[in-house]
This record gives C-alpha cells, sequence and structure tokens, in this order.
C-alpha cells in the first residue's frame, strides 16, 4: 500500500474534480449539498484504492474538514448559485481533526455552467463574517487570501491560542469598518467582553426598571446625547450600545433623552434640565 503524499493527493483532487464535473454536466446537476458530499466520498474512495488511507462513509456531524484521509483532510463545499464563494467553518476550529495536516476544500458549483474545482484551504479563506461565532469564508482561487492580507499563514495561525487569533482578526474587521459600524461580536479588552442576547427586544416593552438602567447607561458611555441639537448621529452610539450589549432595539433612541416626559425642567426628582 502505497502512503499519500501532497503531489499524488492534489493529482487524486484533479482527477476528482474533472470526473464530478463531467457528471454534473452530462447529466442533472447535484440539487442538494449531501447529495454532492456523499458523491465527493464515493469517487474519492475509488479514487484512493492503492492507498493506506479510506474514507470513512460514517463520520462525526460536526468534524472539519469533512472528509479525513490520514494527513489530508477535504472539506467540501457546494452551491446551487453561479459563485464560488460559501461560509465555512468557525474560526475557532474547535472540532478539527487534529491529524489533519493538510486542508483542501473542493467546491461543487452548480449555478452558471456546473463546475467542480479544488483549491487548498489556506489560499481560499478570504473573509471572515459573523453570526452566533465569527466564521471564516471562502472562494476558490481568490486574487488574495485572508492570511496574506493578515500577514500570517494559516499554519501558523492555527497553532496560535484563540485570543491570539482574535487579535489577527479584530485588526482585520476594524481596517473594513466604515463610519458608524462597531464590531459588536468581539472587544478588544480583556473585560469588555459582553454575550449578545439570541432573542431581541424592543426597548418600549421593557419594565421601568430596566428603561431606566439602560438609558442611564447610555447616557453615561454614550456623551454625544449632549451635543446641540443639530449634530448629526447624536443618538447613533447610544441605539448601537442598546442593541450591541443588551439585544435592545431602540427605534425611538431621540426621545429617551430629550422627550419632555423624560426630564421635567420643573420636577427635579425627574432629572430637571
Amino acid at each position: 500500500m502505497k502512503n499519500l503524499t501532497v503531489e499524488s493527493f492534489e493529482h487524486i483532487l484533479d482527477e476528482l474534480c474533472n470526473r464530478l464535473t463531467n457528471e454534473c454536466r452530462a447529466s442533472a446537476p447535484f440539487d442538494k449539498s449531501a447529495k454532492f458530499e456523499a458523491r465527493v466520498r464515493e469517487a474519492m474512495k475509488d479514487l484512493v484504492t492503492g492507498y493506506s488511507s479510506d474514507v470513512d462513509f460514517d463520520p462525526h456531524p460536526y468534524v472539519f474538514p469533512d472528509i479525513v484521509l490520514g494527513e489530508f483532510g477535504v472539506e467540501v463545499k457546494f452551491t446551487a448559485n453561479d459563485t464560488w464563494r460559501s461560509v465555512a467553518n468557525s474560526v475557532f476550529e474547535s472540532t478539527r481533526s487534529e491529524e489533519v495536516k493538510y486542508v483542501y476544500v473542493v467546491f461543487g458549483k452548480m449555478g452558471g455552467q456546473p463546475t467542480v474545482d479544488w483549491d487548498t484551504y489556506d489560499n481560499c479563506v478570504i473573509h471572515v463574517r459573523t453570526s452566533h461565532v465569527p466564521r471564516f469564508e471562502v472562494q476558490i482561487h481568490p486574487k488574495e487570501s485572508l492570511f496574506q492580507k493578515m500577514g500570517i499563514t494559516y499554519f501558523d495561525f492555527r497553532r496560535l491560542p484563540i485570543h491570539e487569533r482574535m487579535q489577527h482578526i479584530r485588526k482585520y474587521a476594524r481596517g473594513r469598518l466604515k463610519k458608524g459600524e462597531r464590531l459588536w461580536w468581539l472587544e478588544e479588552k480583556p473585560g469588555e467582553e459582553h454575550t449578545l442576547p439570541i432573542q431581541a427586544r424592543l426597548y418600549m416593552t421593557l419594565d421601568q426598571s430596566e428603561k431606566r438602567r439602560f438609558r442611564a447607561e447610555a447616557a453615561l458611555l454614550c456623551p454625544q446625547i449632549v451635543k446641540p441639537s443639530r449634530s448629526k448621529h447624536k443618538y447613533d452610539d447610544a441605539t448601537l450600545f442598546l442593541l450591541t450589549y443588551h439585544g435592545v432595539l431602540c427605534p425611538q433612541a431621540r426621545d429617551l433623552f430629550s422627550a419632555g416626559s423624560v426630564a421635567m425642567r420643573s420636577d427635579p426628582t425627574r432629572g430637571g434640565n
């Protein structure tokens, strides 16, 4: 039995993608991600015959990458659209198979002219997006990878502790912020971490004690609210603070601080002027 090498494995990937491209062009293209991944496994099993590694058809459902062949791994991506871009795994890679040294992406693009192609994982990671955790985005054969932009190799990046990985991710993300945008998903310094509630609430539905507390916090942390009345965006920070730290949507943020019912000049118990 032969051992897989980088050269032999990439030759297998060439053959795999040629075979699957011909299949999806000759007949109806794959319509489901699960069907495509299953076919990748079947074709891969055939192509590694004679090598010391074999394809597992019953892997852990959350393992990264999807197919593990000793030191080699394949993450399978699929889209029915005409794009080579897709969301990938978490930047934390908490479910990564530790035996895998070389990770590749096999991508089935069924939109436009159906095509299956591959790339190295480190080359095709191009961006970080956020859902409940920061996740990589991949694109086959991009002009520049995320790791090139961050000035670190994927191999070195994945060996870093999580907090050091996030220093690179934050620096990259902050460089892309537009005016008024915030990084709600991870803060810069220890002690600033916060968790965004899954279910957002409307400010007007809160009880009075919560309203007073959130309004006080916003006033203390967002002093822009006392800018002159004609100032633009003076309530933006307060609105973003309530949303990103407390999961509270406040469409009437201006009224929290300027409405006559909030602070009556004639009643010092309400705050006065």
